[in-house]
């Protein structure tokens, strides 16, 4: 099937491919009760998935002084790591990535993990050769920034105007819409659906099945 908007499709991580939400917000509020912090809610733990994990760590406590933040980061990466072996990728998520594949679609991942982390996560679900390229939140400017997308699309020689950023955070969608790519939102993940679909994306997908679907017909 020919491509007819897109050529290059750039995926979230976290939320968006593996089923980690609920392990990271259980990690960060874990991380703040190790140090005897006040523990971020749910929804306070999750709206900051997705942004480098600094970042993240700070929106998330927002109220606590500053020296403790690289503690909360280190007690954060113990729990995560004592669990990440356990997580999965959605269900669907290999078919659709290999028929994308063999569609000859260049594939990437913008994320707010680190390097280490994302070579963990492609190594251990057999992934790494699937992407062309990938974009984590330690090597530049954390999501919603443009740069993870601008970036991408020089490495691979890719027009702005016909990529694809898919992600399940007000984070990811905005970094689209600030480099001047389109958007489609997965509803599965970190962020309700009322805040991703107030920034416009192209589709708003339930399942993998249904975004897998929508890819082969739009994209």
């Amino acid at each position: 099937m020919a491509r007819t908007q897109f050529d290059l499709i750039v995926f979230d991580w976290d939320g968006t491919l593996m089923d980690s939400t609920a392990t990271i917000v259980q990690c960060i509020q874990a991380a703040a009760r190790d140090l005897g912090l006040p523990v971020p809610d749910k929804r306070a733990a999750s709206h900051v998935i997705g942004l480098g994990l600094a970042d993240a760590m700070a929106a998330a406590m927002p109220d606590i002084d500053a020296k403790y933040y690289p503690r909360i980061v280190e007690r954060y990466r113990h729990h995560y790591l004592g669990q990440d072996h356990d997580l999965t990728l959605f269900d669907g998520v290999r078919e659709m990535l290999a028929d994308l594949s063999q569609q000859n679609y260049f594939l990437a991942v913008a994320t707010g993990k680190s390097r280490v982390g994302l070579n963990r996560a492609l190594n251990a679900t057999g992934l790494l050769s699937v992407f062309d390229a990938t974009r984590c939140a330690d090597e530049t400017f954390s999501k919603p920034h443009p740069a993870m997308l601008q970036e991408l699309t020089r490495e691979l020689g890719q027009d702005m105007a016909r990529t694809l950023m898919i992600g399940d955070t007000t984070h990811d969608l905005q970094m689209a819409l600030n480099a001047g790519a389109a958007s489609v939102a997965v509803e599965y993940g970190a962020h309700p659906v009322h805040e991703l679909s107030a920034l416009k994306p192209r589709y708003s997908a339930p399942t993998i099945p249904a975004l897998h679907a929508w890819l082969l017909e739009h994209a």
